[in-house]
């Protein structure tokens, strides 16, 4: 093995595995808190949705591929190829949707009696639970077609139909075409990211605003900053910021490779670990703030 497929392996597996540790403790340690009989936050329960999820990206993309760097190819069929792409449009869907779900649920949470969202304080559980159940079952249809395309050996397809991505291969028909897709397919995304960022300004301008209020307090026990909601609200922050900065380079190398007739094994491993950073950094954040 040369020396940049060790430094290959190498990093997809610290990265695989701490990401299915760090995501494990964090399930363990809300199974703790569920049979104690602890009653859990509402972000609590969309985190245990974003966990699931971080799980199915990690075991259908970082597992076969480190598989792979450590050298052993071809060892998916038809199927686990299917299977490994479906379970990780899955369980992107699912991510991107969660923590867009977290970041409008915490602006809500936040917001001051007399706004207009006082009104959804109460009604907000409800309406947000339906939509990530709803998340779910749209990412199951939604992504139901993507598999058909994917194979794991030509078989008796012509070889100039078909794109290699290091595991797999998905039929390729023209240039326009994949560019198209590479640059529509997101569109839903980038509402969710829109909404994302924009109750992220939100809860900065409320926290802005509070801060400026309490600068005339001078008791500590008046800080809103050592309070749950504070603390949830940074926690939010922090996972929205980061999947954007992960999300945007991410697509830029989906379209960049989209141009490319077959990728080469460094583009392909690179938007692999771009892809896998947000499921293993997601319980390390959480477990911070």
């Amino acid at each position: 093995m040369e020396s940049s497929g060790i430094v290959t392996s190498v990093i997809f597996l610290s990265q695989t595995a701490v990401g299915i540790l760090g995501n494990s403790f964090l399930l363990y340690h809300y199974l703790m808190l569920y049979l104690e009989g602890c009653k859990l936050k509402f972000t609590d329960w969309i985190l245990q949705h974003l966990i699931v999820a971080n799980f199915l990206t990690l075991l259908s993309r970082g597992v076969p591929h480190t598989v792979s760097a450590f050298g052993l190819k071809d060892f998916l069929n038809d199927i686990g190829c299917k299977l490994i792409f479906y379970l990780h449009r899955i369980g992107r869907g699912v991510s991107i949707s969660s923590t867009c779900f977290l970041s409008v649920f915490q602006a809500i949470t936040i917001s001051p009696k007399a706004s207009r969202w006082a009104q959804l304080k109460i009604k907000s559980p409800r309406y947000i639970s339906s939509c990530v159940y709803m998340s779910w079952v749209l990412s199951f249809i939604v992504n139901i077609a993507f598999p058909m395309y994917m194979t794991a050996r030509p078989n008796n397809k012509n070889i100039t139909l078909l794109r290699v991505y290091e595991l797999c291969y998905t039929v390729h028909y023209d240039e326009t075409s994949d560019l198209l897709n590479a640059i529509f397919l997101p569109v839903a995304d980038a509402w969710l990211i829109l909404l994302m960022l924009w109750s992220s300004g939100y809860m900065v301008c409320i926290l802005y605003r509070h801060k400026q209020r309490m600068k005339h307090i001078h008791r500590s026990n008046f800080s809103f900053r050592s309070s749950p909601e504070f603390r949830a609200t940074k926690t939010i922050l922090l996972l929205v910021s980061t999947y954007v900065f992960i999300y945007t380079i991410s697509c830029a190398l989906q379209v960049i490779m989209a141009q490319m007739y077959n990728p080469t094994s460094l583009s392909v491993y690179i938007a692999l670990i771009v892809d896998t950073c947000f499921p293993t950094l997601t319980p390390f954040l959480v477990i911070r703030c």
